[in-house]
C-alpha cells in the first residue's frame, strides 16, 4: 500500500489526523522502498493535496496537513513545494481551497519563529532550485488574479505574502544562468505590467526585477537566444514547443475578433456563428489554455479591439453586447458536448470576467470611444432615447439573459447592472400586448416612407439587446416576400437596408448576409412585370432590390462569385458588370429589340414616354445592359445633330426619376470611362454627369458606388475640367463624402493611385503595424484577405517572413508565432487560395535554403522560427479540422489540404534533404516534441544519436 491510497482510505473512513499520521509513519516504516526524508515528505504531502480536487476545502484535509506539519514528519518547505506544484493543476483553482492551503503555510511559519531561509526554504537549498519554487509561486499569483472574487478568502493576499518570503530567500544569483534570468525575467515583468499587484510585493518584484536585470547584463545577443528559449519553452525543460508561453497574450484573439469583424458578412464572420464557434473551440484547444484563462484572454481581447476602435466603436459595442454572448453560450455548449473534457465552463466564465474586469483601463478607454461618438449625434427626442455608452452593464445583461451568469453574480461586477433597464419604448409593445418581435414587425415592416422608418431603426441600433431579434425578422422576411414574389414589400425592406448602414450592421452581426442577397437573385430572375397590373410601380420598387444587391456585395466584399443555397446557384454577374458597352454585333437578340425600343420611348421627338408595354416586355437584366449604351448613343446622336439637345435632356430625366434611376451605377461608371477615353474633352458627358450625381432623387448607393471612378475623375490634376455652372465640382466632392460617411467638407475627397511598387508597400506596412501593435499589447489587425487581391500568395508570404525574420530578431518569437499560424490557418475566402500548403511545399524549402547558408548565430533564430510556425500551423490546422468536424459536421477542406497529409509530405521532403543541417535540425526539433509526435506520428524515429 502507498501513502496516497493509506490517505485517501483513512479520509474516506472518517479516521482522525493523529490516527492518520501514526499508520503513515507505520507504513514508512516497514517498507524499505521509501527512502529519503525528502521523498517521504513530498509523497505524505501530495497524498493530501490530491484529495483536495475531489473536496475542495474540506476542514479534516486541513487537519490532515497540520497534524503532519506540527509533528514535523511535512517540513513546511516541502509543503510550500508540493503545493506550488499542485497549484498548477486547473483542477485545484478554486480560490477557498488555495487560500486555505497557503494559510497553513504561512501560519505554519509565523509560528515556527524561524526566518524565511530554514522554513518556507530549506536552509541550505540553492538559489536555482529555489528560483524553481518561487517560478511556481508566481504562477499561482498569476492564477490568484484570474479567479474569482471571494469576500471570505483573500487569496491574492495570502500569495502576495508566500512570494515575498520567497523572494527574500533568494539572495546570491551568481549561479543563476543568462537563459533562466532571462525566463524569470519575463514572468515578472509580466505580472507587473498587467496586474494591479498589492504594493508590498510590487515593491519587492521591482526589486527582483533590478537584480536579474544586472545580472543579464548588456549581451544583447546571449539575452535575445535566452528569450527564444523562454519563448519556445524549450529552457529548464518546462514545455514543449507548442505551448504558449504566456497567459496574458491577446494577439490571436485580437486577430481572430478583427476579421470576425471585419468580413462579417462572410463565412466565418460574426454573422455565421457556426464556424465562428469552431474557431473558437480551436483556439481553445490549440492554445492549451485553462478555460478560466482563456476566457480572459477572450474577453481582454475583445475589450481591447473596442477601446483602441476609434472609427466605429458603436459597431464593437453592437459585436459585445448583442453576439458575443451568443457566441460564448455555443462555444460552452461546444465544449461540453466534447466527452474528453471535464472543465467547469460556467466556473470558468465567472473566473474570466472576475479577471476581465480587474483591466479598467481598457473598459473605460472603450466607454470614451462611445461617448465621443455619441456626442456626435443629434439630440435625442425624448428621453427614452438616452443611450447607455458603457458596454459592461449591457454585456452583463445580456449573458444573464442566456442564463451564463446570476443576476447576483452581475451585480457583484457592475453594481450598475441594476440601473441598466430596457428603453421606455419597450413598455409601448408590452402594453400592445405584442411580443417585441411581432413589435418591430409592425413598426418597421409595413410599407410607409424610408424616412418614417428612422424613428424605430434609430431606436433599434441604440438597444443592443434588440439586434438579434431584428435581424432574424429581416431574414424571415426576405425569404417569405421572395416567396410569395412581393415586390413592393421587398423594395421597401430592402430601401431601408441599403439607406441606412447600421441596419445592414447590425443584420450582417446576426445572420448570414448571403442568404439576402440569395434570396434577391433568386427574386429578380423569377419576377415577371408582364402580370402586374402597375408596371411602373412594380419596377421602381425592383430597383430598390436592384440596389440594395449592387450595394451589398460590394459594401460587404462578395465580388462576382455565386451564390448557392438549396442545391440552387444564383449570379451576381450581370449587376458586377452593368457598365460594360457591347458591340451590337455582341449583343444578345433581346437586347438588340429592347435597346431600339427603349432609345425610341426616350429620345424620339414623337414618343409619348415610357409605357406599360415597354416595362411589361423588359427584364431588369436587359434593361441594365442596355442604359450605358443608350446614353452613349443618345450622346453620339447629339454630337452629329441627328437629335437635339433639349430631347436628349428629357431622355436623361427619366433616369433621376424612381423608375430608371436605379440603374445609373453603370451608366455612371460608363460616363466616367468614356470621358477618360475622350481626353477628357467632352462637355456632353460633364453636363450629363453632373446632373445626374447632383440631382436630389439620386440614391445613396449609387454616389457610393460609383465614387472611386469619381474621386478619380476629379483628382486628375492634369486633365482640365469644364469651368462651368453645371459640373461643380465642390458640389460633387460633397455628394460622394456624404454618400461614403466621410466627415468633413467635399475637399477631404481624395483617392490612391499607386503603382505596382506602392500597392507592395501597403502591404509591407499592413504586415508591420500589426507587428507594431503587437508589440504594444494592442490587439492587432491583419487583414490578408486585402493583402493577396494586392499580391500573389507566394509573394505575400516571402514579404511576410521577411518581417516575421525582423520581429523574432528583436526577441519577439511568441508574437510571430502566434501571428504567422493566424495567417497560415485562418481560413479565408474561397476565391483565396490556401496559404499554408503553399507556405509549406512551395516556400518552405527555399527558406530552408537561405538558412542554410547564414550565420551561425542567424541560423540559430531562422531554426528557431521555422520549427515554431512548422508546429504550431500544423497542430492549429489539426485542431480546426477537429473543431469544424464536431462543431458543424463539416470535412470541408478550408485550408486546402488536410493537416496530415501536409505533415507527411513535409516529413518526407526534410528527411529527402540530409544534406541541409537546417533540414536536420527542424526534423530532430519536430521530433522531440511529444504533442506534436502525438498529433503527427510521422515524425517518430528522428531523434538521432
Amino acid at each position: 500500500m502507498s501513502l496516497a491510497e493509506l490517505t485517501r482510505n483513512a479520509f474516506q473512513s472518517g479516521i482522525s489526523a493523529t490516527k492518520w499520521l501514526g499508520l503513515c509513519k507505520l507504513l514508512i516504516a516497514k517498507t524499505p522502498a521509501i527512502q529519503g526524508s525528502d521523498t517521504i515528505a513530498s509523497n505524505l504531502s501530495n497524498s493530501v493535496l490530491v484529495l483536495y480536487r475531489s473536496y475542495p476545502g474540506d476542514p479534516g484535509l486541513q487537519e490532515y496537513l497540520k497534524v503532519a506539519i506540527q509533528d514535523g514528519t511535512l517540513p513546511v518547505s516541502t509543503f510550500v513545494a508540493t503545493l506550488l506544484q499542485a497549484a498548477r493543476s486547473s483542477e485545484l483553482h478554486v480560490p477557498a481551497t488555495l487560500d486555505t492551503l497557503c494559510r497553513i503555510a504561512l501560519d505554519a511559519h509565523y509560528s515556527s519563529g524561524q526566518p524565511a531561509s530554514g522554513s518556507v526554504v530549506p536552509l541550505s537549498e540553492s538559489s536555482t532550485v529555489t528560483l524553481g519554487t518561487v517560478q511556481d509561486a508566481l504562477a499561482l499569483l498569476r492564477t490568484a488574479y484570474s479567479l474569482p472574487i471571494s469576500h471570505f478568502h483573500q487569496l491574492t493576499t495570502s500569495v502576495s505574502e508566500l512570494v515575498i518570503l520567497l523572494l527574500s530567500c533568494v539572495s546570491d544569483l551568481s549561479q543563476v544562468s543568462t537563459a533562466q534570468a532571462l525566463v524569470h525575467f519575463g514572468d515578472v515583468t509580466d505580472l507587473l505590467s498587467n496586474y494591479q499587484l498589492a504594493p508590498d510585493v510590487r515593491r519587492v518584484l521591482d526589486s527582483f526585477v533590478v537584480s536579474l536585470t544586472l545580472l543579464i547584463g548588456d549581451d544583447v545577443k546571449a539575452a535575445r537566444e535566452a528569450q527564444m528559449m523562454h519563448t519556445m519553452q524549450f529552457a529548464l525543460g518546462k514545455g514543449d514547443i507548442l505551448g504558449p508561453s504566456s497567459d496574458t497574450d491577446i494577439i490571436t484573439l485580437g486577430l481572430l475578433f478583427n476579421y470576425t469583424l471585419t468580413y462579417r458578412a462572410h463565412e466565418f464572420g460574426a454573422g455565421d456563428i457556426t464556424n465562428v464557434v469552431a474557431l473558437l473551440v480551436a483556439g481553445f484547444r490549440w492554445s492549451s489554455w485553462t478555460p478560466p484563462v482563456y476566457y480572459t484572454q477572450l474577453l481582454v481581447s475583445a475589450f481591447t479591439c473596442l477601446s483602441q476602435n476609434l472609427n466605429s466603436p458603436r459597431l464593437w459595442k453592437a459585436f459585445i453586447v448583442g453576439r458575443l454572448p451568443t457566441l460564448l453560450s455555443s462555444f460552452a455548449d461546444a465544449i461540453n458536448a466534447d466527452n474528453s473534457t471535464n472543465a467547469d465552463m460556467r466556473g470558468a466564465l465567472h473566473a474570466g470576467l472576475t479577471a476581465a474586469f480587474r483591466r479598467p483601463d481598457i473598459i473605460i478607454q472603450g466607454d470614451h470611444a462611445l461617448t465621443r461618438e455619441a456626442a456626435s449625434d443629434s439630440p435625442p427626442e425624448d428621453d427614452s432615447q438616452v443611450a447607455t455608452y458603457s458596454v459592461i452593464a449591457p454585456f452583463l445583461q445580456q449573458l444573464v439573459k442566456l442564463n451564463m451568469i446570476t443576476q447576483q453574480f452581475a451585480s457583484q461586477l457592475d453594481p450598475m447592472v441594476a440601473n441598466d433597464s430596457a428603453p421606455k419604448w419597450h413598455t409601448e409593445f408590452n402594453d400592445s400586448g405584442l411580443d417585441l418581435s411581432s413589435f418591430l414587425e409592425s413598426k418597421v415592416m409595413h410599407d410607409n416612407k424610408v424616412t418614417e422608418a428612422k424613428v424605430w431603426v434609430d431606436r433599434i441600433w441604440k438597444d443592443v439587446s434588440s439586434h438579434s431579434v431584428f435581424a432574424n425578422i429581416v431574414l424571415k422576411r426576405f425569404s417569405s416576400l421572395v416567396t410569395a414574389l412581393e415586390v413592393e414589400s421587398l423594395g421597401h425592406l430592402c430601401k431601408i437596408l441599403y439607406t441606412y448602414d447600421y441596419v445592414l450592421d447590425i443584420v450582417a452581426l446576426h445572420v448570414r448576409i448571403s442568404d439576402l442577397l440569395f434570396y434577391c437573385l433568386q427574386f429578380l430572375e423569377e419576377y415577371d412585370c408582364e402580370t402586374v397590373g402597375d408596371p411602373q410601380t412594380a419596377v421602381s420598387h425592383l430597383g430598390d432590390v436592384v440596389l440594395f444587391v449592387q450595394y451589398a456585395l460590394v459594401r460587404f466584399k462578395f465580388e462576382n462569385k455565386d451564390l448557392v443555397k438549396n442545391n440552387r446557384t444564383v449570379s451576381p454577374a450581370f449587376l458586377m458588370s452593368s457598365d460594360t458597352i457591347y458591340p451590337g454585333q455582341d449583343r444578345p437578340q433581346e437586347d438588340i429589340v429592347s435597346f431600339a425600343a427603349w432609345f425610341k420611348a426616350l429620345f424620339d421627338s414623337n414618343s409619348e414616354g415610357i409605357e406599360d408595354t415597354i416595362l411589361r416586355s423588359t427584364k431588369p437584366k436587359v434593361l441594365l445592359r442596355i442604359s450605358p449604351a443608350l446614353f452613349s448613343h443618345a450622346i453620339q446622336a447629339t454630337s452629329v445633330h441627328k437629335i437635339d439637345k433639349e430631347i436628349l435632356t428629357n431622355g436623361v430625366a427619366y433616369f433621376t426619376g424612381p423608375l430608371l434611376i436605379w440603374t445609373l451605377v453603370g451608366v455612371i461608371k460608363s460616363l466616367v470611362k468614356d470621358i477618360q477615353i475622350r481626353n477628357y474633352a467632352t462637355p456632353v458627358h460633364y453636363e450629363i454627369l453632373a446632373s445626374l450625381l447632383l440631382s436630389p432623387s439620386c440614391p445613396k448607393p449609387v454616389l457610393a458606388l460609383c465614387s472611386p471612378h469619381i474621386s478619380l475623375l476629379l483628382s486628375d490634376k492634369k486633365k482640365h475640367h469644364p469651368a462651368s455652372a453645371t459640373f461643380n465640382i465642390p458640389a460633387i466632392r460633397q455628394v460622394v463624402a456624404d454618400a461614403i460617411g466621410l466627415k468633413g467638407d467635399g475637399d477631404s475627397l481624395v483617392t490612391t493611385l499607386s503603382g505596382g511598387q506602392i500597392w507592395y508597400q501597403q502591404v509591407q506596412q499592413a504586415v508591420q503595424f500589426a507587428f507594431k501593435m503587437a508589440r504594444s499589447h494592442r490587439a492587432p489587425h491583419l487583414d490578408v484577405q486585402r493583402c493577396l487581391k494586392i499580391l500573389p500568395p507566394i509573394k505575400f508570404l516571402q514579404l511576410f517572413w521577411t518581417e516575421l525574420v525582423a520581429s523574432a530578431n528583436l526577441g519577439e518569437l511568441e508574437a510571430c508565432r502566434r501571428i504567422a499560424t493566424f495567417v497560415l490557418t485562418m481560413p479565408q475566402d474561397s476565391s483565396i487560395h490556401p496559404l499554408l500548403p503553399i507556405f509549406m511545399h512551395l516556400v518552405l524549402p527555399s527558406l530552408i535554403a537561405d538558412a542554410d547558408h547564414q550565420q551561425p548565430s542567424e541560423k540559430t533564430i531562422s531554426v528557431e522560427l521555422l520549427v515554431a510556425v512548422i508546429s504550431s500551423a500544423l497542430n492549429a490546422a489539426l485542431h480546426l479540422e477537429w473543431a469544424m468536424r464536431s462543431v458543424s459536421g463539416d470535412d470541408r477542406l478550408v485550408l486546402g489540404q488536410l493537416s496530415t497529409p501536409m505533415a507527411r509530405r513535409l516529413a518526407v521532403d526534410l528527411r529527402r534533404n540530409r544534406g541541409s543541417d537546417v533540414s536536420n535540425m527542424i526534423l530532430q526539433r519536430l521530433a522531440s516534441s511529444q504533442s506534436f509526435v502525438a498529433n503527427f506520428p510521422v515524425f517518430i524515429g528522428e531523434l538521432g544519436p
